[in-house]
């Protein structure tokens, strides 16, 4: 299980500076892995924190933990990214609304539809954040091609995603990937090769922007 506190920061999450001390990575049973800067081992629960600060942290089970390594890696370049000027604020202001991490949802939009707010998939999802019509409506967009109508309602279909599988980002991703029901069928991550790269593929642009913005700020 995972909790996310402040913004969600999971999986993947704050590095440190490449410089002397290199971050550490929670090797998950799962196969994913969580970059962190330091960690409290709680019982039966491990605190990760992913920032140099103590108000950004992931709780993880204990026993979901394989073992830990260091993290010498550097942030591959970012892909070219073509969006209306206004696309950051609208991603930060939703974001912040809903109390997600704009990174998250910038790395979900990349994952999803490369930044093309008029991306149509073989089986229909549309926009930024790719919503099927279905649950489109169910969220009360009107407009699945416009940027902040489609990230409104992404990224609260995501909260109510990560809400229902407490917090568990991976399950909330895979969930919106392959559908809530899968995931209940599966009880975790579908054995679907599609929805295991969407959610790696999520938490590699997600490593690599938090990576980047701390090699920036050192």
């Amino acid at each position: 299980m995972f909790t996310i506190i402040k913004f969600v920061t999971c999986v993947a999450l704050l590095t440190a500076a490449i410089s002397s001390s290199a971050s550490d990575l929670a090797i998950l049973r799962n196969g994913f892995s969580i970059r962190h800067e330091r960690r409290d081992v709680l019982g039966a629960v491990t605190r990760l924190y992913t920032a140099a600060d103590a108000s950004s942290y992931v709780d993880v089970s204990t026993d979901q933990i394989d073992h830990f390594e260091k993290d010498f890696s550097v942030p591959p370049p970012a892909t070219k990214r073509e969006n209306p000027k206004n696309l950051d604020e609208i991603i930060n202001t939703i974001s912040d609304r809903h109390h997600l991490d704009p990174d998250l949802i910038n790395s979900v939009i990349h994952a999803e539809s490369a930044f093309n707010p008029r991306a149509v998939s073989p089986k229909g999802a549309q926009g930024l954040m790719q919503l099927m019509p279905g649950t489109a409506s169910q969220l009360g967009v009107r407009n699945a091609f416009d940027p902040h109508d489609n990230v409104e309602g992404g990224t609260s279909y995501l909260r109510q995603l990560l809400e229902q599988y407490n917090f568990d980002l991976i399950k909330a991703l895979a969930a919106y990937n392959a559908g809530p029901h899968r995931v209940q069928r599966y009880r975790g991550v579908p054995p679907y090769y599609e929805t295991r790269a969407y959610v790696a593929r999520i938490v590699r642009e997600f490593n690599r922007k938090k990576l980047a913005e701390q090699k920036a700020s050192s």
